[in-house]
């Protein structure tokens, strides 16, 4: 089946989430910081993350941006970093996170090619738009999706099937692409196709589906979406 729509995780897929720790730490004052900002931000998206997981499973649903602080306080604690000026710099920094460098150019691709475009994330509305604009592309996106408006974080299937109820699509019609090997996979046992850009070079996780392709970074995907 052709692909019609093509699909991105935003955090960590279009948007550099160690980016924040990263110009946090090259300003003045933060010695501290610069010495440990890859492990408080690589410890900062694992919380982040488990966070989503564990509440999907409790049922107890917040928003995003909840669970970013309650991951950084976290990420702080453990790193033995305990200044308030700090963990408000880097909460704004979040909200202006850079694009990967090759994301405008790709998603330029995907639209002169004719395909709809768009995010779906576990990011509420307002920082997902905020992400955007900040890394300016959005007219290259037909919409901006978030779990917000099924009440749970990903991987539930509800969060996959807001991209066929918006687009009106089968789920074969639709390359999904994210960063996180997990959403991939869930996305891809959705009906998907789905490929997972692996930017670390980390192991394939153990699921019941597997991504269709695994990238090192996004440069490829018009041409596997377009194949």
């Amino acid at each position: 089946m052709t692909i019609s729509v093509c699909i991105f995780d935003a955090y960590g897929t279009l948007f550099d989430v160690a980016a924040a720790a990263r110009v946090a730490a090259s300003e003045p004052g933060q010695e501290k910081l610069a010495a440990i900002w890859p492990k408080l931000a690589e410890d900062w998206r694992r919380k982040q993350l488990e966070y989503t997981w564990l509440r999907a499973v409790m049922r107890q649903h917040t928003d995003f941006w909840t669970v970013t602080q309650d991951g950084l306080d976290w990420a702080l604690e453990a790193a033995g970093l305990s200044d308030p000026d700090l963990r408000e710099r880097l909460l704004s920094l979040y909200w202006e996170l850079a694009a990967y460098p090759e994301v405008p150019g790709m998603l330029q691709r995907l639209k002169a090619a004719g395909l709809q475009t768009a995010i779906l994330s576990n990011g509420s509305p307002d920082m997902l738009a905020g992400a955007v604009r900040s890394a300016g592309i959005d007219d290259m996106l037909d919409d901006t999706l978030s779990v917000d408006s099924v009440g749970i974080f990903k991987p539930d299937a509800s969060v996959y099937r807001l991209v066929t109820n918006r687009f009106d699509c089968t789920s074969d019609r639709v390359l999904f692409t994210s960063s996180n090997g997990w959403d991939a996979a869930a996305a891809a046992g959705f009906g998907f196709r789905t490929a997972w850009v692996n930017r670390a070079g980390q192991p394939m996780d153990r699921l019941p589906a597997c991504p269709h392709h695994v990238l090192s970074d996004l440069t490829t995907i018009p041409d596997l979406a377009t194949r």
